[in-house]
C-alpha cells in the first residue's frame, strides 16, 4: 500500500500526457490552418485518429517490452536490431533540433507582434539565432532551474488557448467560419493532405507518454487509458480552440498574421488583451525552447553513451551540463536558421515543420512494425486479450505515418530521405561496435 501510495493515479497521468502535448507546437498553427480552409477540421479528424493508433501503439510497445529505458530506439532493436535503435535515435534527435529552430521562429513571430517591429526574412534569421544561443548558454549550469521555468511559462500557451476553446464562442460567426471553408478551391483529399503535418506537428511528443508506466498504479490498465484519454483531449482542445478562430477572425488576416492567438485576442477583448496574449505566447516559446535545448542535449548524449554518437556529446560539467554537446548543436541550429530563410516567417515555419514531422515519423514506423513481435516476446499470444487489436491498430498507424509523410510535401520527403541515407552511413562506420562477426 505505502508503494501505490507514492505511485500516479490514471487522471494524474491523464493530465501530464494532455499537458506534454500541449506545448509551444500549437502557437503558429491557425495560420497555417487558415491558408487551406476551414475544411483543415478535417485533417484534425485525421490526425487525431491517427495519433490515438500511434499513442495506442507506443503504450503497449512501453508495457510488453524489455527495452524501455532505451525509449524508440530500444523498441525498434526487437526487429531491426542495432541498425534500427541507431536509426531511431538519429533521426528523432535531428527531429527535435529542427523543431528547436521552429520554436525559436514562433517566438520571434509572436515578440515581433508585441513589439510592434517588422522583420525581414535575414532580421527573423538573426534573431532565432539569437534566442537559439540565449537559451543555449542558459543551460549551462543543469537543468534544474530551466526544467521549473518551463514547467511555469508552458501554462501562457495552455491558458489563452483553453480560454478562447471554452468562451470564443461567443464572439464565433457561422457565416464568416462558411465562407473560408475551401480558399483555394482545391479537391478535398488535397485540402485535406496539406493540413496534415502541421496538425500532426502539435501531437509530436505523444510517444513519451508510455515512458511514465513504472510510476503510475496499474500500468498494463491505465497506461492506454491516460494515453488515450490525454491524447483525445489535447486533440479536442486543438480542434475547438483554431476552428473557433477561424468565426472570429477573418480567415485571410489570420493566414498572414505571425501572432494569431493574439490577433484572435484583440479581435475579441480589444489590443490590450491581445497584447498580454502575445506577452504569454512568446515567454511560453522561450520556455519552451529553454527546455527542449537540455532535453536534446541528452538525447544526444544518451546516444552517444549507448555508442551510436561521438564521445564528444557525453561530455557534462561539474553540474552534469552536456554543454560541449550543446555548443554542437546550438552552431547545427543557427545554420539550419540560415538554411530556411523564407519570404515570411509562417513559410519559414512551415518548411521547419515539414522536416521535422517527416525525420520524427521515422522512428514511429519503425516502432509501430516492431509491436508484434514485442509482444511475442513477452508471452502474448493470438487469443490473448489486445493481442489481434494491438496488431491492427499498429497497421492502421503505420498507415497514417507514411500517408503524414507523403502529405509533408517533396522537399520535405526529399531532405528526410537523405537523412535517413546519411544515418545508415554513419552507421555503416560505427556498426563494428554492435555484434558484428566475421563472415
Amino acid at each position: 500500500m505505502a508503494e501505490n501510495s507514492k505511485k500516479m493515479s490514471v487522471t494524474q497521468l491523464t493530465i501530464i500526457t494532455a499537458v506534454n502535448m500541449m506545448g509551444s507546437g500549437i502557437v503558429m498553427l491557425p495560420s497555417k490552418l487558415a491558408s487551406v480552409g476551414t475544411m483543415s477540421i478535417l485533417s484534425w479528424l485525421v490526425t487525431l485518429t491517427g495519433a490515438l493508433c500511434l499513442a495506442y501503439g507506443f503504450a503497449r510497445c512501453g508495457m510488453f517490452s524489455k527495452n524501455t529505458k532505451e525509449g524508440m530506439g530500444g523498441y525498434a532493436e526487437y526487429s531491426f536490431g542495432k541498425d534500427g535503435n541507431f536509426m531511431a535515435n538519429f533521426t528523432y534527435a535531428l527531429s527535435l533540433v529542427i523543431a528547436n529552430v521552429a520554436i525559436g521562429v514562433s517566438a520571434v513571430g509572436y515578440g515581433s507582434v508585441l513589439l510592434d517591429i517588422k522583420l525581414s526574412p535575414v532580421s527573423t534569421a538573426l534573431w532565432t539565432i539569437a534566442l537559439i544561443i540565449i537559451t543555449t548558454v542558459a543551460n549551462f549550469w543543469g537543468a534544474s532551474v530551466t526544467g521549473k521555468i518551463g514547467s511555469i511559462t508552458v501554462w501562457g500557451v495552455i491558458l489563452p488557448v483553453l480560454f478562447i476553446s471554452v468562451f470564443g464562442w461567443f464572439w464565433f460567426h457561422g457565416h464568416l467560419y462558411a465562407s473560408a471553408w475551401n480558399v483555394h478551391d482545391v479537391s478535398l483529399f488535397k485540402g485535406v493532405s496539406a493540413s496534415i503535418p502541421i496538425t500532426l506537428w502539435s501531437f509530436l511528443g505523444l510517444e513519451s507518454a508510455s515512458a511514465n508506466s513504472d510510476a503510475v498504479e496499474n500500468p498494463q490498465k491505465n497506461v492506454p487509458i491516460a494515453v488515450l484519454v490525454g491524447t483525445i483531449a489535447a486533440g479536442v482542445i486543438y480542434i475547438l480552440s483554431t476552428n473557433v478562430m477561424q468565426g472570429i477572425v477573418p480567415n485571410a488576416a489570420i493566414a498572414k498574421s505571425n501572432a494569431p492567438f493574439g490577433l484572435a485576442y484583440a479581435t475579441m477583448l480589444g489590443p490590450v488583451w491581445g497584447k498580454i496574449c502575445m506577452a504569454l505566447m512568446t515567454i511560453a516559446c522561450i520556455g519552451s525552447l529553454l527546455g527542449w535545448q537540455f532535453t536534446v542535449a541528452e538525447v544526444f548524449r544518451s546516444s552517444a553513451v549507448a555508442g551510436y554518437f561521438p564521445k564528444v556529446f557525453n561530455k557534462v560539467t561539474k553540474r552534469e551540463a552536456p554543454v560541449v554537446g550543446m555548443i554542437i548543436l546550438m552552431v547545427v541550429q543557427c545554420l539550419l536558421s540560415l538554411m530556411t530563410i523564407s519570404p515570411n516567417l509562417n513559410e519559414q515555419f512551415n518548411n521547419l515543420v515539414n522536416l521535422a514531422v517527416v525525420t520524427n515519423l521515422v522512428p514511429y514506423v519503425l516502432c509501430m512494425a516492431v509491436a508484434k513481435t514485442i509482444q511475442i516476446d513477452a508471452g502474448v499470444k493470438a487469443g490473448d486479450r489486445g493481442y489481434t487489436m494491438t496488431n491492427v491498430i499498429t497497421v492502421i498507424a503505420g498507415i497514417y505515418s507514411l500517408y503524414s509523410m507523403y502529405a509533408c510535401g517533396n522537399l520535405a520527403l526529399a531532405m528526410g530521405s537523405l537523412v535517413a541515407f546519411a544515418g545508415w552511413t554513419i552507421y555503416g562506420l560505427i556498426s563494428y561496435k554492435f555484434d558484428y562477426k566475421a563472415m
